[in-house]
Parts: C-alpha cells; structure tokens; sequence
C-alpha cells in the first residue's frame, strides 16, 4: 500500500547526509527526512539525533510524482516528547554564560589567526 500524506509510520534510517536522513518505509519505498525537520531546534549536526538503522517514526509530508517522499520526524512526535537537547532546558543565566564563554575563545581565536596572517607579534619585515 502506497504511503498517504498526512500518515505516521515507523520506518528505518538507512543512510545519513548533510542535508537529511533516507528512511525506508514499510513498503520498501524511501523517503527523505530534511534536517530540518529533525528536531524543534536548530540542528547543526544530524548525528547528534540519529543514526543509521535506527527506528523512528515519521510523518509523511509529500509525496510527488517522481516518487520523491518528504518525511519529518518533528511532526510525527507529540508536542511534550519531541527531541530537545539538555543544554535547551538550561536556566537563562546558564546559556548567557555559556554564550559568552564561547564567544571569547571564538574572539580568542579569531585574533590568533588574525596575528598569524600579519606574522605575529615581533616578526621583523623589510621595508619597500
């Protein structure tokens, strides 16, 4: 049986990209579930959810007529168990914090790299 937009099925992650998931459905066909309809959040990396031969449940978002299926695991779940991250249930302060934490080593790094295109600190050049 053809799958329907709109249905839940479960189905089996059997390949991962950049971009998505290809899930294989019950009936043999495979479908695509977009990073971005992994999660609520935003997802920087889509093995950090999931895996290859993992069973998830998806629903079925379009279907077009060269058999192309978009999938979405976010829709598929309740609203109260949809994936989320610890770090997403962190107090404000604790996400300013490491906020700023993060910003200074990229602050950090962004003037080391910066010296080391100039030549550093202290790097005698001839002058024209």
């Amino acid at each position: 049986m053809p799958v329907q937009v709109g249905s839940i099925v479960e189905g089996v992650v059997t390949g991962i990209t950049n971009f998505g998931a290809f899930v294989q459905l019950p009936d043999g066909e495979t479908g695509l579930v977009h990073i971005s309809e992994v999660a609520d959040t935003y997802v920087k990396d889509i093995n950090d959810y999931l895996k290859k031969s993992d069973r998830i449940k998806v629903k079925v978002l379009t279907v077009d007529g060269n058999g192309k299926i978009g999938l979405s695991i976010r829709q598929a779940l309740p609203q109260g168990s949809r994936f989320s991250r610890k770090e997403d249930k962190a107090s404000f302060e604790d996400k300013l914090a490491r906020f700023l934490k993060e910003s200074d080593e990229r602050l950090h790094d962004l003037r080391r790299n910066t010296e080391a295109k100039r030549g550093g600190r202290g790097t005698y050049r001839e002058a024209y």
